[in-house]
């Protein structure tokens, strides 16, 4: 292996699993841990060393990533799993999970007491951009950390963006949920509206391609639509937790966000049709015309 610390990344889902092999690529030493352990196992052929646990793997290593489902899940690993417990004293705790405002505070005071140095960063992105190191890794933390985590972090991201003290990046993870959950609904809707007009929705992809109002995430959501292609690239049980975290955010805030509740309640009439473990495009049937 290449130069540089060793690296526990702890949750090899759907995220985890090529950020450890973008990881592996930049010559990195990984460990990995995942509680479906076979999930891990995956990994082992590019060089990744499996461990039996969360302490296992974080004991002496440099950094730590994770990337679990929420925070009652980071919670648990870092804690009841004895990670945050075995981790070296000048290890640096790399956050990656969208776990919400609440949480997200939470995980940095038990880093905290424990001492450990620890960078809040969730990624923008899906499991594709992961594949290809191309996430957008909205990183807050103490800025003596960027020399040892800017390395790492360009391994798996496209941009690194640094924006303020730890708490920062979960912050804005959800202000990005807002426009992520939006445009996506929207594009849904239109084409459920569309469908019952007695339109071809594709016409309404082609009008909006090319002008100021288009963008890529829009044409690929409605092309999934379009094609009934609902193969998960992120999960729509999971968007609707994000939805939850977002409105959480508000209500801590001061702030309606009318848009992001509306969107909630269209995910979980979708979840309630049985399409939780389809992409996120799948709000599109909470709306879509009866046929």
């Amino acid at each position: 292996m290449g130069g540089g610390p060793t690296v526990a990344v702890l949750g090899t889902g759907a995220m985890g699993a090529p950020m450890a092999r973008r990881l592996l690529g930049a010559g990195l030493a990984v460990r990995v841990w995942n509680r479906t352990r076979e999930r891990a196992e995956a990994l082992a052929a590019d060089g990744a060393v499996v461990c039996d646990g969360p302490g296992d793997a974080v004991a002496g290593a440099g950094a730590v990533l994770t990337m679990l489902t929420d925070g009652p899940a980071v919670e648990s690993v870092m804690v009841d799993g004895g990670a945050l417990a075995a981790m070296d004293a000048d290890a640096v705790w790399i956050q990656t999970s969208t776990v919400g405002m609440a949480d997200g505070d939470r995980l940095i005071a038990l880093a905290a007491d424990r001492g450990i140095a620890i960078v809040d960063a969730p990624v923008v992105g899906t499991v594709a951009p992961a594949e290809r190191g191309e996430l957008i890794v909205l990183t807050s933390g103490a800025q003596d950390l960027r020399v040892r985590v800017d390395p790492l972090l360009q391994a798996i991201g496209r941009t690194i963006l640094w924006l303020g003290p730890a708490g920062a990046g979960s912050r804005m993870k959800m202000v990005t949920n807002v426009w992520i959950l939006a445009v996506t609904e929207a594009a849904a809707e239109a084409i459920a509206l569309a469908q019952a007009l007695g339109l071809d929705p594709g016409d309404f992809l082609g009008a909006m391609a090319g002008s100021q109002i288009d963008s890529p995430y829009l044409q690929m959501k409605g092309r999934a639509i379009l094609e009934q292609d609902f193969s998960p690239s992120f999960r729509l049980r999971l968007a609707a937790k994000d939805a939850g975290l977002v409105l959480d955010a508000g209500r801590l805030s001061g702030v309606e966000l009318a848009v992001a509740r509306a969107v909630r309640d269209r995910l979980a009439r979708a979840m309630e049709l049985g399409h939780g473990d389809e992409d996120l495009a799948a709000t599109y049937f909470a709306t879509a015309p009866a046929t």
